[in-house]
């Protein structure tokens, strides 16, 4: 109560104070502060407001958010498949010139292997279809039997053989490889006059092959044999087989 006499007292104080001064009496000094009040009680709950705007529709199910933060580095995988080769790449420089190598031993023709064989016939022909050439004229390195008419290959490479046979009628001779025909020569001789069948050829030997001279008595093998004329078979090598 007494809080209410001293508001009302100073709330007096200042009508009297503005009605002097607009009549132009003396003013009197301001009195001083008063206390501040004790605080008030809450007020009553206000009423319910009204609804706010809508807010932004959120994330469905099938929207992308925003990347996130690398995880750690997982496990190498398995290898691919291989792909298709790629295009060739350009050639590339020269490489540097290698190491001299080592001198090889000095060697002369002298002792170089040269098997060669040169036969003729004597005797008249003999049973089966090899023809014999008996009376050796050349063989050297022995690779050339008179006996079997073959000549048989010691040293690999590459060989050369003829043959030049004299008949009296047709006559069809083949060299052969190893009892296999490598190349045939026929001629026909309807007069009965002496005339020479001839042929040669060059051919690839391995170690152990024969060569022969063959007649084939279906298609004519009238070899002659006599002092007139002279039927001869020949062959050497010409290159051997590189190391």
């Amino acid at each position: 109560m007494q809080a209410g006499w001293l508001l009302a007292a100073s709330a007096l104080a200042a009508v009297l104070g503005m009605a002097l001064l607009e009549d132009g009496v003396c003013k009197a000094p301001d009195g001083r502060n008063g206390s501040p009040g004790l605080p008030g009680r809450d007020g009553r709950p206000g009423q319910k407001g009204e609804p706010g705007e809508p807010g932004r529709p959120g994330l469905s199910a099938n929207s992308r958010g925003p990347r996130g933060d690398d995880g750690e580095r997982g496990a190498p995988g398995l290898p691919g498949i291989i792909g298709p080769p790629g295009m060739p790449g350009l050639r590339g420089m020269p490489g540097p010139v290698g190491r001299k190598g080592q001198k090889g031993t000095s060697a002369t023709v002298s002792e170089q292997p040269r098997p060669a064989f040169s036969a003729s016939r004597l005797s008249p022909p003999r049973a089966g279809t090899t023809v014999v050439f008996d009376r050796v004229i050349t063989n050297e390195e022995n690779s050339y039997s008179p006996q079997t008419g073959k000549f048989t290959c010691k040293i690999p490479g590459l060989y050369y053989f003829a043959f030049q046979v004299v008949s009296s009628g047709d006559l069809c001779l083949g060299i052969t490889k190893n009892g296999v025909r490598v190349v045939s020569f026929c001629d026909n001789n309807s007069q009965g006059v002496l005339q020479v069948n001839s042929g040669s050829s060059v051919l690839s030997l391995a170690q152990g092959d024969q060569v022969s001279l063959e007649t084939d008595p279906a298609l004519g093998s009238s070899i002659y044999s006599g002092p007139e004329a002279d039927s001869v078979f020949s062959g050497f090598l010409v290159s051997p087989e590189s190391a």
